[in-house]
């Protein structure tokens, strides 16, 4: 498939996953197995779509730079083994380094701890022109924070701001920073990798089968799956409180990672192409210099210096 292909396609594979109002939204009602309508479509051929989407957006990330006027911010949130490493790894994988920034949010240190929840994430927010990439971000504050008060007893918060109702006062402080944000051109896509519990042992398995993913395994891996179900609570308000129409979720089916990846490709192809990149028009000035060097080029030797 070329490129152009891809892009025409990109809004109608991606739209089945798409979340701008979540309202009614049940996690219930979505299959973490699922791999489509396409009958014809399986791994081999994924990958062959995935190559055209990598190509595409390799493309729309050079007009996004030169044009200098959009950033997109991607938000990866998932339970752990969901694939949101190799997700990034994947469909980034013709992106210009130079257009891009990856941030990976881990546990907040000192200094972060000192600010408000928000600041760490914020003060990373891309430039414009560029593509910004949180591997986890903010949305921790309503997950595993959620699932483990204890947490939250650590930030230092005034205790009479600590109320029954600081969830939802968090969904609602991330939904005005994303309006705010894509208000001033960041053009936000959040991404929710829907594992089932079924696959995500058989991942722990195997990372303990193989010596070469022993580092990925933490024995705290296990201990959190004792909690599945809140966070699948916890996740399941987050979307319901934070789906917007400026700032959607995707909630991407991820116990087949080729059809993961498939479907991210093609939410951020869709996306781009949305925006009317351009190269810059140059100015008749601007003409006028490169006709100059042009004829100063030409009227040079091999080696520099004027033609005798």
């Amino acid at each position: 498939m070329k490129p152009e292909t891809f892009i025409r396609q990109a809004a109608e594979l991606s739209r089945a996953y798409r979340v701008s109002k979540g309202t009614e939204f049940h996690l219930a009602d979505w299959d973490p197995r699922d791999t489509g309508h396409d009958p014809d479509l399986d791994k081999s051929r994924a990958r062959k779509l995935l190559q055209a989407g990598v190509e595409a957006m390799a493309e729309l990330q050079d007009m996004l730079y030169a044009q200098d006027r959009w950033a997109l911010l991607l938000i990866f949130q998932a339970m752990d083994a969901a694939g949101k490493d190799s997700a990034i790894k994947h469909v980034m994988s013709g992106i210009n380094p130079q257009g891009c920034q990856v941030y990976s949010f881990k546990t907040p240190s000192h200094e972060e701890l000192d600010h408000d929840y928000l600041w760490r994430c914020l003060k990373n927010v891309p430039e414009r022109g560029r593509i910004g990439i949180f591997n986890r971000s903010y949305y921790e504050e309503v997950l595993i924070v959620r699932v483990h008060p204890e947490i939250l007893d650590a930030q230092k918060l005034p205790r009479d701001l600590v109320t029954k109702r600081i969830w939802e006062e968090r969904f609602q402080d991330m939904r005005n920073v994303e309006r705010y944000l894509t208000r001033n051109g960041i053009v936000m896509l959040k991404f929710c990798l829907n594992l089932s519990a079924e696959e995500q042992k058989q991942r722990f398995l195997a990372r303990l089968d193989e010596p070469d993913k022993h580092w990925k395994f933490a024995p705290e891996d296990v201990r959190e799956r004792e909690y599945w179900e809140r966070y699948r609570s916890a996740y399941e308000e987050m979307i319901r409180g934070t789906a917007s129409s400026w700032a959607p979720w995707y909630v991407v089916p991820a116990d087949h990672k080729w059809y993961t990846r498939l479907v991210v490709a093609a939410a951020v192809v869709s996306t781009l192409s949305s925006l009317d990149l351009k190269y810059p028009a140059l100015d008749p000035e601007r003409r006028k210099d490169l006709a100059a060097a042009r004829a100063a080029l030409e009227e040079q030797g091999e080696q520099g210096g004027a033609v005798l």
